[in-house]
This record gives C-alpha cells, sequence and structure tokens, in this order.
C-alpha cells in the first residue's frame, strides 16, 4: 500500500482505519466480525488505526489492544482524550487540564496493552484551560517515553500555531470530504505552513457518501446519525440528490461511489491520510480500492463543481457539537 508521512516523520499507509463504530455510534457492532476487520485492513497493508478513550467508553481501545496483540511492530496506533465519560457512558465534558491528560494516557495505555501511543490527539479544545498546557502535559509524555507523536482534533487555526510552538504537532485531525470543505479555507493552510499532517474523519459523509443510505429508515437503531442535521427531514433529500451526481460519475468511471469520495479526498495531497471507518470486511475491501483509483484533474475538478460544498443541507453536528468545534 501507498505510504504517506504525517509531520516531519511519522510514516503510515495512505488510508488508515477508524474504529469508532465498531464500539459505539453507529448501531450495534459484533466484536468478533470487527476483529476480523482489523486483521484483514493489516493484510492490505493498512497500518495506521484510529481510535479513542471515549468510544464506547473505553471498549474501542480495548477491542483495538486485543486485535493487535502479537502485532504490535507492524502498526501505528492513534488515540485520543479530553472527552470525558462517566461510567455509564454519561458525558461530563471536556477537559485538557494537565493532571487529566496524564490520567487519560495511562488508562489508555493499560486498555491498548501498549508501552507507547504513536499518535496521541487531544480530542476536543478545552475552552477553560490555555493550550499551551495541555500540549506541555502532552510533551511530558512525549519525554517520558508514553507518547511518539501529538496530535489535535477539531482545533481552530489560532490554537493550533499556539499548540505547534509548545512541541511539534504531527497531525491535525478534523471532518472532511467532499460534503464538508470548510477545512480547505483556513484550516489546510495553516497546517501546510506549519509542515503538520492532515487526517480527515468521515470522508465518506458519515456514510452517505456511499449511497447506501436512501432514506432516515436505513439508518438502524441507536445511529447517532438519526439526530444529524444533515440526515435528518427534508436535508436528507437535498444531500441525497448530491450523492446522486457522485454516484452518476461513478458508474460512468467503474467503481463504486464510496471509492471515487476516497479517491477525490486522497488526491487534494500527499499529506493527508484518510481514515474511513466501517465494521465490516466488504467495506474495508471497498474503501481500500480507492487506492487504485486515479482521478484527472479534469475529473476532480467536474467531482467538486458537482457537489458544491455551499449546496450541503445542514451542520455536520447538532448544535452542542458544534460548539465543540473550531475552537
Amino acid at each position: 500500500m501507498e505510504q504517506r508521512t504525517l509531520g516531519r516523520d511519522l510514516t503510515v499507509s495512505a488510508i488508515g482505519l477508524g474504529c469508532m463504530g465498531m464500539s459505539e455510534f453507529y448501531g450495534a457492532g459484533d466484536e468478533t466480525e470487527s476483529i476480523a476487520v482489523i486483521h484483514r485492513a493489516i493484510e492490505l497493508g493498512v497500518t495506521f488505526f484510529d481510535t479513542a478513550d471515549m468510544y464506547g467508553v473505553g471498549h474501542n481501545e480495548t477491542l483495538l489492544g486485543e486485535a493487535l496483540a502479537g502485532k504490535r511492530n507492524r502498526v501505528v496506533i492513534a488515540t485520543k482524550f479530553g472527552n470525558v465519560r462517566g461510567p455509564n457512558g454519561e458525558r461530563l465534558g471536556i477537559s485538557g487540564k494537565p493532571d487529566y491528560v496524564k490520567k487519560a494516557c495511562e488508562a489508555s495505555l493499560k486498555r491498548l496493552k501498549v508501552d507507547v501511543i504513536d499518535l496521541y490527539y487531544q480530542h476536543r479544545v478545552d475552552p477553560e484551560t490555555p493550550i499551551e498546557d495541555t500540549v506541555g502535559a502532552m510533551a511530558d509524555l512525549v519525554r517520558e517515553g508514553k507518547v511518539k507523536h501529538l496530535g489535535l482534533s477539531e482545533a481552530a487555526p489560532a490554537t493550533i500555531r499556539r499548540a505547534h510552538a509548545v512541541h511539534p504537532i504531527t497531525a491535525l485531525q478534523t471532518e472532511y470530504s467532499l460534503w464538508s470543505r470548510d477545512p480547505e479555507a483556513e484550516i489546510l493552510p495553516t497546517v501546510r505552513e506549519l509542515g503538520i499532517g492532515f487526517v480527515p474523519y468521515s470522508p465518506l459523509g458519515r456514510g452517505f457518501l456511499t449511497g447506501r443510505f436512501k432514506s432516515e429508515a436505513d439508518l438502524p437503531d441507536g445511529d447517532f446519525r438519526k439526530g444529524s442535521p444533515r440526515f435528518s427531514g427534508a436535508n436528507f433529500q437535498k444531500n441525497l440528490d448530491l450523492v446522486g451526481v457522485v454516484e452518476a460519475i461513478a458508474e460512468r468511471k467503474g467503481v463504486r461511489p464510496s471509492q471515487l469520495a476516497l479517491a477525490w479526498v486522497l488526491a487534494q495531497g500527499h499529506d493527508i491520510v484518510p481514515i474511513p471507518g466501517t465494521k465490516h470486511v466488504t467495506y474495508l475491501e471497498e474503501n481500500s480500492g480507492a487506492l487504485d483509483l486515479r482521478l484527472t484533474r479534469e475529473e476532480l475538478s467536474e467531482i467538486a463543481s458537482a457537489f458544491p460544498s455551499e449546496a450541503v443541507a445542514g451542520t455536520r453536528y447538532p448544535e452542542a457539537g458544534m460548539q465543540a468545534i473550531n475552537l
């Protein structure tokens, strides 16, 4: 598989695997099948695995740790802290306090059953704690040998600059896809100026760009997308019409809509490593096929023009979620 470099020297597969949905948010999961997906990903050349302590209230890290047992030297593990949850899954806010950073890291190391985390992200910026204090604590973890590289998620350009001045930031993670292109305005120019890699999550628009969802009824019970503005009411049909354009171009090229959408993201720069998530081997293999798809400059322009970002209906999170991004 093609390799790409995040930051100065973190080399990973050009496509990673987002593991969140294996434990929560996208309906019921199957642990046996999820482990099979992780193992198949390694067979396909995927080396970059993304999780967080909040996914399944620790379950996702435990699952990934189990699946990667005996394979540690073949993979790069990224996890995150900052979204605090109670033992029953209750949301307790965001914390970037130095003591919490170190406590969260110790817990993640134990669940993952590793001695060091390759890439450690602050999942959301804590508006009550100066970013310098949070990243300072993260830098201590690097000096202690518990973390190799630092990352931020959903941080604003000014915050990224302040963080990077404390300790080099290797990667910035945020949502980016054909239907979430706001990072192009300021985020991407900022990270490129600073030499920071860019990791798009939900590069398939939380599955919407695959064309698998034709109505809200197609979403399984317990799926958090049921409450997402882009998947609700009149917005659903408006966005479905946009996906129809992607489907038409994909059919013309003889590929799946998901492969076209992923190939478009991959073509935006070699400093970009998308992490599409799935809990099914079939979709994993489909996604990896995007690396074989080469889009011409004319095709990239056609796709972007046919799917103008301003035409997407609805915000990408409900109001409370939107208040926690780009801080």
